[in-house]
């Protein structure tokens, strides 16, 4: 004997598939959001001008260690170089068009005889080459990018310590961007040439600005929920 499907119970398994197909769909619209490359784009190298590269060298103070970043001051010591010392480079950098513009970067000659210091979190620190919280005291070297809209703030590329031990703070293999020969022109020169602004967005490390970056996840989320809501009224019409 036949029986007949239930028109409510097709109801229902109708209602539970498109459930988990707007589940899926907000699942993948998450995963846009959080993708590592997102992830880094925000919390790379996009606040500073990675247009420039700078040397510096001082004391280690106020250290604050953790995630999403690591935190310490440099006061810097008188009479820096003229350009970066001869010192060891992490094997990842040591390809010529990252180890050139490293080694060739002018010493910091800005107004500022404190910068504060951004590393990445001890996460990914104790993998590249530190494995310890810095100390107060502790004498650091390191080659890296002014910020763009605070420049008492410093990130770099990389920095020493313990006399010369390198770590890595690209987290890669390659700068985030090839900086301008040196030496480097003035920021207004630059951008007078450019026909653009002197203030003016650093890429992030897939050479897309902040805004591109959110924008596209933004679009594509919007796009994603839009689309759900279609499906769900289509299903809707034809039960």
């Amino acid at each position: 004997m036949r029986f007949n499907k239930s028109p409510t119970g097709q109801a229902s398994r109708g209602a539970r598939r498109a459930k988990l197909s707007v589940a899926s769909v907000i699942l993948a619209s998450m995963f846009l959001v959080f993708h590592p490359g997102t992830a880094q784009a925000h919390h790379g190298f996009d606040d500073f001008d990675t247009d420039r590269l700078y040397y510096i060298s001082g004391t280690v103070s106020q250290v604050r260690w953790g995630e999403p970043h690591s935190y310490f001051t440099v006061t810097l010591d008188d009479g820096l170089p003229a350009d970066t010392p001869e010192l060891a480079l992490p094997e990842q950098l040591q390809a010529p068009e990252d180890s050139g513009p490293i080694n060739s970067a002018p010493s910091y000659s800005g107004s500022h005889e404190v910068l504060e210091v951004v590393i990445a979190p001890p996460s990914y620190t104790g993998r590249w080459g530190l494995d310890r919280p810095l100390a107060d005291g502790e004498q650091v070297e390191g080659v890296g990018y002014i910020g763009a809209s605070h420049d008492d703030e410093f990130r770099p590329v990389v920095f020493w310590f313990e006399d010369g031990k390198p770590v890595n703070q690209v987290l890669g293999s390659q700068l985030p961007a090839r900086p301008l020969p040196v030496p480097y022109p003035e920021a207004g020169a630059r951008a007078a040439e450019e026909g653009g602004s002197a203030t003016t967005a650093a890429a992030d490390p897939d050479g897309m600005s902040p805004v591109a970056v959110w924008g596209t996840v933004g679009t594509v989320l919007v796009a994603s929920v839009a689309g759900a809501a279609l499906y769900l009224r289509a299903r809707s019409r034809r039960q």
